[in-house]
């Protein structure tokens, strides 16, 4: 039997009397490769924060490698990779010093040779002593994914990690993912570039208003019905 390494049941996040996830219940087992899709405001960055422990639930229930997260976030919190918008690299650090603190602070073993290969797969050797507030916003991602693949995190969490990169750049980190991936990291990701997204998940779960209105695999016929069901969310006439 595969691991859940996300089980949410009735999920739900509100601000201010607005709901942005909505009793929203998922499974997402060890090893699975998981588009989260949606148009914009259907609550994935927020979905995504909770799954990361930085955002609590207003209700339901949310466990993650098996424990419920209010019990053992901590602990859940090592074992997850966060790629958002917000870097969380210091800007007055280069590179290597931001991924030598972080290879610290979760007692990678090794730090300094993990830093090196992590600078070298991202292509970021020749920028590895320029404070990151130098870098394009390209390389700073780069450098983001090495901070959040640092300690080999068993769970990937990524928030639209193509925006902003050349396509070069965008191929790197798709190579990386699959890597990452082909090694037994569980992925899930937004993303507005679906067709890549695609190459790299084996399933999507389309979300609208918070809720869930698709989840299945990519593969065969089920693969034109999340093309209709995506479609029709994204113009507004799923979940209205």
């Amino acid at each position: 039997m595969v691991e859940a390494v996300i089980e949410s049941r009735a999920l739900t996040r509100r601000f201010a009397g607005i709901t942005a996830v909505d009793r929203l219940s998922v499974a997402i087992g060890a090893g699975d490769a998981v588009a989260l899709l949606g148009p914009n405001g259907a609550g994935k960055t927020t979905l995504l924060r909770m799954l990361a422990t930085l955002l609590r639930p207003t209700a339901g229930e949310l466990r993650l490698f098996g424990t419920p997260v209010g019990d053992g976030g901590v602990a859940a919190r090592r074992r997850i990779g966060f790629l958002s918008h917000q870097s969380f690299l210091y800007p007055d650090l280069t590179p290597t010093e931001n991924l030598d603190f972080y290879a610290r602070m979760f007692r990678v073993a090794a730090p300094g040779e993990r830093v090196r290969e992590l600078l070298e797969r991202v292509g970021l050797v020749g920028w590895a002593h320029r404070p990151v507030r130098a870098l394009s916003r390209g390389l700073e991602q780069r450098c983001a994914l090495a901070r959040a693949l640092l300690h080999a995190p068993a769970l990937l969490l990524l928030d639209e990690p193509f925006t902003g990169l050349d396509a070069g750049a965008a191929a790197m980190l798709a190579d990386l993912l699959r890597q990452a991936h082909a090694s037994g990291t569980t992925l899930l990701m937004t993303t507005h570039d679906v067709a890549r997204g695609l190459e790299i998940c084996q399933r999507a779960v389309v979300i609208v208003r918070g809720r869930v209105v698709w989840d299945g695999s990519l593969a065969g016929a089920q693969r034109a019905e999340f093309e209709l069901v995506y479609a029709a969310a994204v113009q507004g006439t799923v979940g209205a």
